[in-house]
């Protein structure tokens, strides 16, 4: 049997990876009709396959699924005659020794490997890192955030994976120059641009894949995120990643702190002079390497003039008191309506163990509802 290609999408985190990935899963058919398959069960699996490969501890007391991930994937890339994609930004954190066994395992039976990276200026990676290690409870300041280079392929959330320059010299151990593509986003684009470029490196017609169903991540205010971080002092009790994921993202990230929109902010001098140096290291090492870029390197650079923006320390006390009673306020009438739809739902549904799924429905829409307080 002739074999395609193996697509691997590694990231860097928040470069447009959730995006680009629910158009994908939400249109999985639709692609696979221009003959690219994502192998695996669900879109999870890419996660698991992650872990996996960047041998997380813990693995014993995960469910069996998460097990049988790397199975399911490496069975459905074996049966594929198209191209396949795998697509995770945790990869990026992998060892080298680690991105060579895995490539090994997607080039199997012949299969061409080639990488896709997603990047984006430093700066501005850097502050939605921090956003997002916020929205993972975790309660570092933005002063201590970023002061190290871990060793660890288990550091999601450090430069490890956000500088571009680190991630390559791991993964060009395992790829050849000419099948590292990177994909600088840019800041002055619309959305869908990154989808566009993204496609044409996959071989796909991007004007056949509806991405209406797609949205992009959003970002918390300077007041908003320095009120999660105080709360995330109080979560103890919020440790698995449904936890973090549904509760802390999700429902009170998400829903009620971006939705506010909130004042944009930038890191201290110091970590802006970091950053603009990262930068300057990734454009030279592409043009050194030789690594396809699908789009300008400049755009990797972080601009030499900023507008004045708020660091996290100027953020009051008053402000962060203000903030969170108006999201309490919000949430006291997510409850109460919450309360009005279970009474109605148990009424309408009086059957006998009926009340679990509607309690479970309930709970979704509670979920889904974002908080009509600004």
């Amino acid at each position: 049997m002739s074999h395609g290609r193996a697509f691997l999408h590694l990231g860097l985190p928040k470069t447009a990876t959730t995006y680009l990935q629910t158009i994908l899963w939400g249109q999985r058919d639709a692609v696979a009709a221009q003959g690219l398959v994502l192998p695996g069960r669900e879109r999870r699996d890419h996660l698991w396959v992650s872990r996996v490969v960047r041998e997380e501890p813990g693995g014993r007391r995960r469910p069996d699924r998460e097990h049988e991930a790397m199975e399911r994937v490496l069975a459905d890339l074996a049966a594929a005659e198209g191209d396949v994609l795998v697509s995770h930004e945790f990869f990026a954190a992998a060892s080298a020794e680690q991105a060579r066994s895995l490539v090994d395992k997607l080039g199997a039976g012949g299969r061409e490997v080639h990488a896709l990276v997603t990047a984006r200026e430093p700066l501005g990676l850097f502050t939605a890192s921090w956003q997002e290690s916020l929205k993972n409870r975790s309660t570092t300041p933005m002063a201590d955030y970023g002061r190290t280079e871990s060793e660890s392929p288990e550091a999601i959330w450090d430069w490890r994976t956000l500088d571009l320059s680190l991630v390559l010299d791991r993964w060009l151990q395992a790829v050849p120059a000419e099948r590292v593509h990177v994909l600088p986003l840019d800041r002055t684009a619309d959305r869908e641009e990154i989808w566009r470029r993204f496609a044409g490196v996959l071989g796909l017609d991007h004007s056949a894949v509806d991405v209406s169903g797609s949205f992009p991540n959003e970002s918390m205010g300077v007041v908003e995120a320095e009120l999660l971080r105080r709360v995330n002092a109080h979560l103890g009790e919020f440790r698995s990643a449904f936890d973090r994921g549904v509760w802390i993202r999700t429902f009170l990230a998400d829903e009620r702190l971006v939705t506010r929109g909130g004042e944009r902010f930038w890191p201290y001098p110091d970590q802006v002079d970091d950053c603009r140096a990262r930068g300057e290291r990734a454009v030279a090492l592409l043009a050194e390497r030789g690594v396809d870029v699908v789009g300008d390197p400049a755009w990797l650079l972080v601009p030499g003039e900023l507008e004045p923006r708020r660091t996290p320390d100027s953020v009051t006390d008053a402000e962060v008191a203000e903030a969170g009673a108006e999201v309490i306020a919000g949430l006291l009438g997510d409850v109460r309506a919450l309360r009005s739809e279970l009474r109605e739902a148990g009424a309408s549904t009086p059957a006998a163990g009926a009340t679990g799924g509607v309690r479970d429905a309930v709970s979704r829409r509670l979920r889904a509802r974002r908080s009509r307080s600004r």
